[in-house]
């Protein structure tokens, strides 16, 4: 005699196969964060916020103890909206890892400074400097040793690499003891040894050799370029290394 079984509901086929196919899932990713915060994996690692998207604090203007008006708040980044000079943090570092998000108008212009010395007719005197561009629109752009992403007039960068202007673009600057890494949208772009002879020898033949000063501190803030065009910073943050 020939028994049947009935699978209870539960435990039907389809059922089953359909728990099956759901466990073996890809999970959603996760959701991200919110702008100009830490995760706790951050706060752990040693980050800190150099921008908590709704002040100005820990900024100055790099001759004034006042942010110029030029630079605001504006809808959860750090704007550039008019003219007034740059920015530098109040905070000096030596050896980090910094990162953000940058966006440049139509045809813009600024930087990204680090180790810059106050006291300078101008910061760009003491300062290296990661190029902020919009390369399809700027005269720079058709330049590699100007070009976004580039360590200004000495060392070039790739190009394909930085988004159009309107779009945000990732960046990082990594620079421990005399080593320095420019990180633009995932790719390193640019990697230089501060006072090695290929630097010295580069400084020499470029505008910078007038200023005995550049690139010569082991210490010094942050900075923001106004170049006179909009720009637009978020989630700024850095990691002390040592």
């Amino acid at each position: 005699m020939t028994m049947s079984v009935r699978l209870p509901r539960a435990f039907s086929a389809p059922a089953a196969a359909l728990a099956i196919v759901a466990a073996c899932a890809t999970p959603a990713p996760p959701e991200p964060s919110p702008h100009n915060t830490l995760t706790a994996a951050e706060r752990d690692g040693g980050w800190r916020l150099l921008f908590d998207g709704a002040t100005l604090d820990g900024w100055r203007g790099y001759d004034s103890e006042q942010v110029p008006d030029g630079w605001r708040v504006e809808e959860g980044t750090l704007h550039l909206a008019g003219g007034g000079g740059d920015i530098v943090t109040r905070d000096a570092f030596a050896n980090f890892e910094l990162s953000l998000d940058w966006r440049i108008a139509d045809g813009g212009n600024s930087g990204i400074f680090y180790r810059a010395e106050l006291g300078s007719e101008a910061i760009f005197m003491s300062a290296p400097e990661m190029q902020v561009l919009d390369d399809a629109g700027h005269p720079n752009g058709q330049n590699p040793l100007t070009a976004a992403g580039s360590n200004f007039g000495l060392y070039a960068a790739p190009g394909g690499v930085v988004r159009p202007a309107g779009e945000w673009n990732h960046a990082r600057i990594v620079v421990e003891g005399d080593r320095v890494e420019h990180w633009l949208n995932g790719e390193r772009v640019v990697e230089y040894t501060l006072g090695s002879p290929e630097w010295a020898e580069l400084v020499r033949n470029s505008k910078f050799n007038d200023w005995p000063e550049y690139g010569t501190a082991r210490s010094g803030h942050i900075g923001l370029q106004d170049h006179g065009d909009p720009v637009w910073y978020r989630d700024i943050k850095i990691r002390v290394i040592g």
